[in-house]
């Protein structure tokens, strides 16, 4: 094999073997005979490895995708740490799956694997979003749960999320544990695959109906949502899962103007409407505009394929939509949900909120504001859930949310969760409609109340392993170089979560991080701007987040500060990109 790294060969090889079945030596092969050096070595360079949302990649053959045996070998692993965990005890799980290409298959294989493993799973017969699996786990008593999943990535791509026993995704210790369980089986003899029927129970609408009716539970005011009942809502579910719930639960809530997509109503792992299912981008949220446009709604919102993200356009003062980022949207619900919880008298003793490293600090300050503790966690939602699973019984988790459209209020699930999200953000919308104003005009208000900020990411794509190893030369440089300057603007602080080390450079002084370390580099400048640097775990990519800010002093045009909040954003990114 011209090129080919003797390792990747014989690793490959192996595949060419019984137990592997037919179709999958046939296609390793092709491979070979081809002489496919690239995808040979995308294949098959490394094992797929548990990051910040579990197992993930592209679906194919080989040991650094997703197939039977990765996920086989994956679950037999989870299967053999969760009998450790729990000696003599009736383990159960429960197993859900998304829209996309080939994830009922994954997930039959993944629950075929847990029952020969005599291991009781409560398995999901129709697709279901991540966040009611979450809830699903809790609500069975479960030890633990398997989304198979990709979230917003593009079709190619599938994955497979491991939840422990309080509803919430794999943490350390126990992400390592689980993967030292899982590199522990060298032989594929070692993977059950054949299925015990008596281990499996099905999951039906029994549990839509019990976590619709609790979520109801956690609304703020009511009366308004009957007051406003009529509220403009279109809504998108982007061919995922959003549709066998979101829509069902606002009108449970009492909304009863709800208009969805047809065009991505239903379920297609294909995506055929969009480039990327991603409530982010414009373009998949661009037929939802356009219906909101014709039908002259109130606000716009979509959810990702596995319904834990939501994204939101609302008209600006211009009565065009906008789409509004992660930030923005975060910020709203906290003064919501802050301030309604405030005015209806209840306390914030022990109560408080959680945001990532990477979210806006106007979270922060509203918080602040209204006297409730904010705290930071690891970028990943998993590490908000970790937080409120070691503060259950003691301190009242309200609300928590990271840049990437991912919001969690209340505490039924222990995840990201776009159903109760979408709630809220319609509760939201009637309730200051109510009061006269527009989610925008609410919005341009929080900025002259708590100061102006802008957030924008930049990601760059390095796929395969001459990506990674590019990526990890990028983060290698920045921790040898630290620019002194972004911007124009004096860094006053350096923040590196790998070596869990904060740098004052004003002073001259180093100080400890209390947070478990992590590849995150952040520069803080003289202005308050954070930015900050991250390979992603669940994708191949850099990531580059820049937040910045200028006091607000009540009085501020909002577009004119919008655009010196631009300009000062594109001085940093030129210095970093």
């Amino acid at each position: 094999m011209t090129n080919l790294d003797p390792q990747i060969l014989e690793k490959a090889r192996v595949w060419l073997q019984a137990p592997y079945d037919s179709e999958t030596r046939k296609a390793v092969q092709g491979m070979l005979d081809e002489n496919q050096v690239e995808e040979l070595t995308d294949s098959f360079y490394k094992d797929l490895e548990f990051g910040t949302g579990g197992l993930r990649g592209i679906m194919g053959y080989g040991t650094n995708k997703i197939n039977k045996y990765t996920l086989g070998k994956a679950t037999q692993g989870f299967s053999n740490y969760l009998k450790k965990t729990y000696p003599g005890e009736e383990i159960k799980v429960a197993i859900s799956y998304d829209s996309r290409n080939n994830s009922r298959e994954f997930a039959k294989i993944v629950r075929d694997v847990f029952s020969a493993n005599d291991i009781v799973v409560h398995f999901f017969n129709e697709l279901r979003p991540t966040p009611q699996l979450s809830f699903a786990i809790r609500h069975l008593n479960c030890h633990g749960g398997v989304m198979l999943t990709a979230s917003h990535n593009p079709k190619e791509y599938n994955g497979y999320k491991a939840y422990g026993k309080d509803g919430g995704q794999l943490v350390a210790p126990h992400d390592k544990l689980v993967i030292d369980e899982v590199n522990a089986i060298t032989d594929l003899n070692d993977i059950k695959f054949d299925a015990k029927d008596v281990n499996i129970r099905v999951v039906g609408k029994e549990i839509d109906e019990e976590y619709i009716k609790q979520l109801k539970t956690l609304s703020i005011n009511p009366d308004i949502v009957n007051k406003q009942s009529d509220l403009k809502i279109v809504f998108s579910s982007i061919h995922g899962t959003g549709i066998t719930v979101v829509p069902e639960t606002l009108r449970t809530w009492g909304f009863t103007n709800v208009s969805v997509v047809e065009q991505q109503e239903q379920p297609d792992g294909n995506f055929p409407t969009v480039v990327y299912p991603n409530p982010e981008e414009k373009d998949a949220m661009a037929l939802a505009i356009a219906d909101a446009e014709r039908l002259d709604a109130d606000l716009v919102m979509a959810t990702d394929p596995d319904a834990d993200r939501v994204g939101l356009a609302i008209k600006n003062n211009h009565g065009k939509f906008e789409l509004l980022n992660g930030n923005q949207i975060f910020a709203l619900l906290a003064e919501y949900v802050l301030g309604s919880l405030k005015r209806s008298g209840e306390s914030f003793e022990n109560a408080y909120v959680v945001k990532t490293i990477v979210t806006t600090n106007l979270v922060a300050e509203i918080a602040k504001h209204y006297q409730v503790p904010c705290h930071d966690v690891l970028t990943g939602f998993k590490y908000i859930g970790e937080l409120m699973t070691a503060n259950e019984g003691k301190k009242r988790f309200i609300m928590g949310g990271e840049e990437s459209y991912g919001f969690l209020i209340g505490d039924l699930v222990r995840d990201k969760d776009a159903v109760v999200s979408c709630a809220f953000i319609a509760e939201m919308a009637g309730y200051f409609k109510n009061e006269g104003k527009s989610v925008y005009e609410t919005l341009q208000s929080i900025y002259a109340k708590y100061g102006y900020f802008k957030e924008k990411q930049v990601s760059l794509t390095k796929k395969g392993k001459s990506g990674a190893d590019e990526i990890k030369e990028m983060m290698t440089q920045f921790r040898a170089n630290s620019p002194q300057q972004l911007g124009g603007i004096d860094v006053i602080a350096v923040k590196d979560y790998k070596s869990s080390e904060l740098h004052d450079l004003q002073n001259d002084r180093k100080e400890s991080i209390n947070l478990p370390k992590s590849d995150v580099l952040q520069f803080v400048t003289a202005e308050g701007d954070i930015i900050s640097i991250r390979p992603s775990g669940t994708e191949p990519k850099i990531k580059f987040y820049c937040n910045v800010k200028i006091d607000g002093d009540g009085a501020g045009d909002g577009e004119e500060m919008d655009r010196l909040l631009e300009a000062k954003i594109d001085r940093i990114m030129k210095d970093l990109v």
